[in-house]
């Protein structure tokens, strides 16, 4: 019960983070919250990256921001968002029951539950904030070519095989990473429809 306490404190202080962090527009710059940074220097990716990229996949709009959403699910193209972990896991046990796990994403970042099940042992894990940041970055870092553009990760985050869906994700995240311009280290790229 403890244990339930406490990890609810810190979800409320990461998303309080979330909600604080400026939003200014102008010159002002959009700094990834704390916990997105820490798992992006574990990881080795830049910050900004794995904001962007919660911030594409489980982005809902509070208090006039766009904030990423930890207890999200896509299924089958269908996106769900939940007021707490207890609900979405519920509703992604009932989700499994229905639909195949490589329809199904969970939490910040969207993991794939059929693609992506080395990364977890227990379904409802990846509605864990730090779990799912942690699985996120990781896959970022798998799919970034050391010399490319963190554009072309990213792209291959949602679609390992590129194309034309890969190159638009890429285009909607761009648009994040133009909010949070400067703080990533990442210049800009001439995009292209296929990889």
């Amino acid at each position: 019960m403890a244990a339930a306490v406490i990890q609810t404190q810190l979800l409320r202080l990461l998303l309080l983070a979330a909600c604080l962090v400026p939003a200014v527009p102008g010159d002002a710059r959009e700094i990834p919250p704390p916990a997105y940074q820490l798992a992006a220097q574990r990881a080795g990716i830049p910050s900004a990256v794995l904001y962007a990229v919660a911030l594409q996949e489980s982005g809902i709009r509070r208090h006039n921001r766009l904030v990423p959403w930890p207890w999200s699910l896509n299924v089958a193209g269908e996106a769900r968002r939940f007021a707490s972990r207890a609900a979405a896991c519920a509703d992604l046990h009932q989700a499994l029951q229905e639909t195949p796990p490589t329809r199904i994403d969970a939490g910040l970042g969207q993991i794939n539950l059929g693609y992506q099940k080395r990364h977890y042992r227990h379904p409802c894990n990846l509605l864990d904030p730090y779990r799912n940041l942690a699985i996120a970055a990781t896959i970022l870092r798998e799919q970034h070519t050391p010399g490319d553009d963190w554009l072309l990760a990213i792209g291959r985050y949602h679609r390992p095989a590129g194309g034309a869906a890969a190159a638009r994700y890429r285009l909607r995240v761009a648009q994040h990473l133009e909010r949070m311009s400067g703080s990533s280290g990442l210049t800009p790229i001439a995009f292209r429809e296929t990889e």
